[in-house]
């Protein structure tokens, strides 16, 4: 099974010791956040055939990506889009991150990373021709190490719009959803962008925008994992939602336990909450959904 690490939250930037603990341990558990029964995810061979790791920065656990690798081979899903800091507050820089793009190009292969241009918000802040301009300035500067982006449209849950609503009364901004045409308009422009600069464009599970300048992307990629692996690795597509053709995968993260702070975001509900949340969770915990006042509680010592 492909470990994915993860879409309901940033492992790699707020859980990286964790993560590596989980690693040392074997497995991680996971607890349904739907109501349903925890369950154990193997986090070493045979068990785990791969892993992708999710992240906005990968920095707290960039020198340890060996004892990944040592388990399965790995490929990351890295998010950069340069947005303004009233939708973004706490992510880092657009050039730490290509830093760190590049970083992982040098270290671990031109399959290694996969740059995410996700979610396209058009708002006041935010314009088509922003996207055109901010999209031009990053694959201008990642290319050669990376050969592919994947974009979406940003798509608003009940608790995203309220969040993006209550950000653009603080700040002052508006947005709106794109007819299918203007999408469609832009993802040709992105794509054609991306094209220049030697990479792909991919759409994550919008099939409805795809043109052959931009077809549907597998995030949870086995091709990928197999060309880094040098070994094929099989997995059956099980996509998690409608035009998702993702390799079957089992996530470990947790919702509600990132501190990026963005304001579209769908998997955080209230991020003043997930901040703390993320101090009280317990780092030798087998579930990110464990914190420390739980663990006493039923006995485990914390340190």
């Amino acid at each position: 099974m492909i470990v994915s690490a993860s879409y309901r939250t940033d492992i790699p930037a707020f859980h990286a010791g964790w993560f590596l603990g989980r690693l040392a341990a074997g497995f991680a558990e996971v607890r349904n956040p739907y109501g349903g029964a925890p369950y154990w995810v193997s986090l070493a061979p045979p068990g785990a055939a791969g892993f992708v790791l999710w992240t906005r920065n990968i920095k707290p656990l960039l020198p340890d990506l060996s004892r990944v690798a040592a388990r399965a081979p790995f490929m990351v899903q890295f998010t950069i889009t340069g947005y303004p800091r009233a939708l973004e507050p706490h992510v880092i820089d657009g050039e730490a991150a290509v830093a760190q793009v590049r970083a992982l190009r040098e270290q671990w292969g031109p399959r290694a990373v996969v740059w995410r241009y996700d979610p396209i918000l058009v708002s006041s802040l935010t314009p088509s021709k922003a996207h055109r301009s901010g999209f031009a300035k990053l694959a201008a500067a990642l290319q050669g190490s990376v050969d592919e982006v994947v974009v979406s449209f940003a798509d608003l849950y009940r608790k995203s719009a309220r969040n993006l609503a209550a950000a653009g009364r603080h700040h002052g901004f508006t947005w709106r959803d794109p007819e299918a045409e203007e999408k469609r308009a832009l993802i040709s422009e992105l794509a054609a962008i991306a094209n220049e600069h030697r990479m792909r464009l991919t759409l994550c599970a919008e099939p409805e925008l795809a043109s052959p300048g931009a077809q549907p992307a597998r995030c949870v990629d086995a091709h990928r994992l197999s060309d880094i692996a040098g070994r094929p690795i099989h997995a059956r597509e099980k996509g998690n939602r409608p035009g998702c053709l993702c390799a079957e995968s089992r996530d470990i993260g947790a919702y509600d336990t990132c501190a990026q702070g963005c304001v579209y975001c769908y998997a955080v509900e209230n991020h003043t909450r997930a901040a703390k949340r993320i101090r009280q969770i317990d780092p030798d915990a087998a579930s990110l959904d464990s914190t420390q006042a739980t663990a006493a509680a039923s006995g485990v010592a914390s340190p």
